[in-house]
């Protein structure tokens, strides 16, 4: 089947490593033009770089407004048409909001929530003056996380981050492209577990393992590539060319938390 995105620009947000490394190694393998952003981790883009001569990997920090506007003013190869907003980090201590500090709580938004404002903003500011040509193809997919959906203990600041995202800035989103590119969509992929760098030493935890998988009747934990295969798809202005403002759950059908141990009832 044929994605109709060979020669589209892809911009990739937290390209680095995990989800975003596997997502930009997949659009370049269908011949997208791809922009692979990382902040402090640029190795694996160069050993990627040197299988597809086309991918250009950019420094930014997307939380600084500055940052942003000079990663877009950067960019070789053109306006934006596809933009995967993948970027982000998952605290891995476990914080009840009770004794959660400010200084925690605001650096996982601005590092989640306020950068995905304005790597959108400048994405659409870019948009506008783009050719029709270039807003055909025009598509933003956010990363949620079943945490978006289902909270977690531990980690509000994150869950609220990805809620947002997923409902608030999607939603919004979606109505608001059109005004800019007639065919513009906007939707959210929202993973559960997957075994990234990020997550690998919790799911070295045969606890943590039983209770992401409990509710979970594929009873498996997601690769990179069972995330980017549906990146790919749901950006795809041929194959999903009608999909818009959907939430799309990648979690293997997992029906919501495990709240309770035995000892706990």
């Amino acid at each position: 089947m044929d994605l109709g995105l060979e020669g589209v620009h892809v911009l990739v947000t937290g390209a680095s490593g995990g989800i975003g490394l596997e997502t930009a190694k997949l659009y370049s393998s269908l011949g997208a033009r791809v922009t692979a952003h990382y902040n402090t981790q640029r190795s694996p883009l160069d050993n990627l770089s040197n299988t597809y001569r086309s991918l250009q990997a950019v420094q930014a920090d997307l939380s600084d407004e500055t940052s942003v506007r000079n990663m877009f003013m950067a960019l070789a190869h053109g306006p934006v048409q596809v933009l995967i907003v993948n970027h982000g980090i998952w605290p891995t201590e476990d914080v009840p909001l009770a004794e959660m500090s400010l200084e925690r709580w605001n650096h996982t938004t601005s590092t989640n929530l306020t950068s995905s404002f304005l790597v959108c903003r400048e994405y659409l500011k870019y948009l506008k003056n783009a050719s029709a040509e270039v807003k055909d193809k025009a598509s933003i997919v956010l990363i949620g996380s079943t945490a978006g959906k289902y909270g977690e203990a531990g980690h509000a600041d994150y869950a609220v981050t990805k809620s947002a995202m997923m409902y608030g800035l999607t939603l919004t989103l979606k109505n608001e492209v059109v005004k800019i590119a007639p065919k513009g969509r906007v939707n959210c992929i929202a993973p559960g577990w997957v075994r990234t760098p990020m997550a690998e030493n919790a799911l070295g935890d045969p606890n943590v393992v039983y209770r992401a998988l409990a509710t979970t009747p594929l009873k498996k934990v997601a690769t990179p590539l069972d995330i980017a295969n549906q990146i790919v798809v749901l950006s795809s202005s041929s194959v999903s060319g009608h999909v818009t403002g959907q939430v799309l759950m990648v979690e293997g059908g997992m029906e919501g938390r495990l709240l309770n141990k035995p000892e706990d009832i």
